[in-house]
C-alpha cells in the first residue's frame, strides 16, 4: 500500500521535510517512490512554507495512495493559498 507523508531532512533543530509518496512498510528514512513536494515550517512567509505538485499529488490520490492527517492538511492549505492568489 502506498501513503503519502512527510520525511524528515535537514540538521539538528533545523527541520526540513520532503512531501513522498512511498510503500506504508519502509521506514521513516526508507527511500521513496516518488518526492512530490517539500515543507519548511521554518519559513516565515505561510505560502512558501509548503509546496507540493498539484498534478503528482492528485494522480498519487486517484491511484489509491493515502496521505497522513498531517499532509493532507498542509496539502489542503497549500491548494487553498495558490487558488486565492
Amino acid at each position: 500500500m502506498v501513503v503519502i507523508r512527510l520525511q524528515r531532512k535537514g540538521k539538528p533543530h533545523q527541520p526540513y521535510y520532503r512531501v513522498v509518496a512511498i510503500e506504508k512498510a519502509r521506514g521513516a528514512t526508507g527511500k521513496p517512490i516518488e518526492v512530490l513536494g517539500s515543507y519548511n515550517p521554518r519559513v516565515e512567509i505561510a505560502g512558501k512554507k509548503v509546496e507540493v505538485n498539484k498534478d503528482r499529488y492528485e494522480y498519487w490520490i486517484k491511484v489509491g495512495a493515502q496521505p497522513s492527517d498531517t499532509v493532507a492538511t498542509l496539502v489542503k492549505a497549500a491548494f487553498k493559498s495558490a487558488a486565492a492568489k
